[in-house]
């Protein structure tokens, strides 16, 4: 085939991976589904992404959605390629064609693309088969500037669940999740209710019988739990990834039982994880908060790929919803062997609040705390944190120390909050029927995610993005009010110290000294769907 007309779609460049095994070039005839994102009738101005205004979906779509005629015109010229159109979203900016390789090979095209197996990041000591592309991605020359992303061809293993079960057989201190909401002082007469709490998963399932039996253990109501399988996710217990998917619901069903949860199965792939994103957000209704325990070093994303998730978290972001993500597990180097500075996108994201990690040493009957420090067992394990090499700085974390990024100029801080993550204090849950103890970045960004709920209750309206008014009147060296700094301990190259740092960032929740710092805060105007909306 000539595909000489189709032109460089810019950001699209990826690398093989290192430990890819090739296995054949991928066959003409194999029929593959892949995501269009499409360019915005208008950029979303930083002050509704920052809030504290939010819009609807329908409004979203009207004003920063995909333009009608760009979508009809993707359509057009693939089906006169003979591909199929399977879903056209102006809210998402999402065309979804499917069709063989040899003929999508004619609006798009890779350098090369191969199927390959490599070590799988969600299962230790197995591998995964996958299609794997290199160099960059060619288009049709009418889609220049119209379609700015393309995922799917390339469908590896794209992000890895920041959980980490204790491995030692000493007695861990470890606590339910309901310990940790006296600890953390989550607001009483809040459980939740009348919210909806998004749960994005990349692998596992939920076995039978889990759920009731562990709520059954807690003396709480089994919560509302649906599942909603993407693509080609599927809700698959037997996994060794249950661990994240039951440690994520497990922690949102006790310390928000009265709360909807809504559980995303995608497959993990950068086009699986940007599309359950984009459909959490765009749910209806809209969620109050999504929980995102799954990442990956962002040197390992492509800049395309980045920028479509970050798109979807900025959505989120004007619609008012809160979206929680792990920091990582593996310290400042984010499990580079070099031993690098490496933050975990999407957690680098400014949009998302980036979740660290501590150790916790506390009577859960008195919720007194003895100490609480950095999360780093000497071993590996630690909370993820650092300098974004990719996000400019903020303006909401321009007065708290964030040091340089390594020449770059000020640069996005990670974390912005924390929480217990050191898996030796770690979280008692219940997982194919068996009692463990976890722990992980994984279960911090659950336990903000059903903080926000219960915020979100009690003051009745949304909080989108938190970190401005998380950040408002903090200082170098000074955490506000609503946070209890953590001092002491390091996750390798950076160390704790009074107010925030690139360890567990303004510290740990006080959730009712926090609530009431919100609820100070003027009640935000919701605009109202305009006439002719998408």
């Amino acid at each position: 085939m000539d595909d000489t007309r189709l032109v460089p779609l810019p950001g699209s460049e990826r690398s093989a991976q290192e430990t890819a095994r090739s296995i054949e070039p991928v066959s003409d005839s194999e029929r593959i589904e892949v995501t269009l994102v499409l360019r915005r009738r208008a950029e979303i101005p930083d002050d509704l992404v920052e809030g504290p205004e939010t819009i609807t979906r329908e409004e979203l779509a009207a004003r920063y959605g995909a333009d009608p005629a760009d979508i009809d015109m993707v359509k057009r010229t693939a089906e006169q390629h003979g591909l199929t159109v399977t879903l056209a979203d102006p809210a998402s900016r999402r065309v979804k064609i499917s069709g063989t390789l040899g003929r999508l090979r004619s609006v798009v095209e890779a350098d090369s693309l191969t199927q390959v197996t490599t070590p799988d990041p969600a299962r230790e000591g197995r591998t995964v088969e996958h299609r794997q592309r290199t160099g960059h991605l060619r288009i049709l020359p009418e889609w220049d500037g119209v379609v700015i992303g393309v995922t799917g061809l390339d469908n590896r293993p794209q992000a890895r669940p920041h959980f980490q079960r204790l491995k030692t057989r000493a007695v861990p201190s470890a606590y339910s999740p309901v310990d940790l909401g006296r600890i953390y002082r989550f607001p009483q007469g809040t459980d939740g209710s009348g919210q909806t709490v998004g749960v994005i998963e990349l692998g596992g399932g939920i076995p039978d019988g889990d759920l009731d039996a562990y709520f059954a253990e807690l003396g709480i109501p089994t919560p509302s739990v649906d599942v909603v399988e993407v693509g080609n996710g599927s809700n698959a217990p037997g996994d060794p990834a249950d661990g994240e998917v039951m440690l994520d619901i497990e922690v949102i069903g006790a310390l928000a039982p009265g709360a909807r949860q809504v559980v995303y199965f995608a497959e993990n792939s950068a086009q699986g994880f940007a599309d359950a994103v984009s459909t959490a957000v765009f749910a209806d209704p809209t969620p109050t908060a999504v929980s995102i325990s799954w990442g990956q070093r962002e040197d390992l994303w492509t800049a395309q790929g980045r920028a479509i998730l970050d798109a979807a978290l900025a959505d989120a972001a004007a619609m008012g919803v809160t979206v929680c993500v792990a920091s990582g597990d593996n310290g400042s180097s984010d499990g580079d062997p070099t031993g690098k500075r490496h933050t975990d996108f999407p957690a680098s994201s400014p949009r998302a609040l980036a979740c660290g990690g501590t150790r916790l040493d506390a009577d859960p009957d008195t919720a007194t705390v003895s100490s609480e420090t950095v999360w780093n067992d000497g071993a590996g394990g630690a909370s993820g944190g650092g300098i974004s090499r990719t996000f400019k700085q903020p303006g909401w974390q321009a007065n708290v120390g964030v040091p340089d990024g390594d020449g770059q100029g000020r640069r996005r801080g990670v974390p912005d909050v924390a929480g217990v993550a050191d898996p030796a204090t770690g979280y008692r849950v219940l997982v194919q029927g068996q009692d463990e103890v976890i722990g992980g970045t994984s279960a911090v960004a659950p336990l903000w995610a059903a903080l926000t709920a219960r915020f979100a209750e009690a003051l009745g309206r949304p909080l989108g993005m938190l970190q401005p008014l998380l950040y408002d009147g903090a200082a170098a060296g000074m955490t506000p009010t609503g946070l209890r700094d953590i001092t002491q301990g390091d996750n390798g190259d950076f160390a704790a110290m009074p107010g925030w740092d690139a360890c567990t960032g303004l510290g740990v929740p006080d959730g009712q000294a926090l609530l009431n710092r919100l609820g100070s805060v003027p009640q935000p105007h919701m605009s109202t769907p305009s006439p002719g909306g998408v």
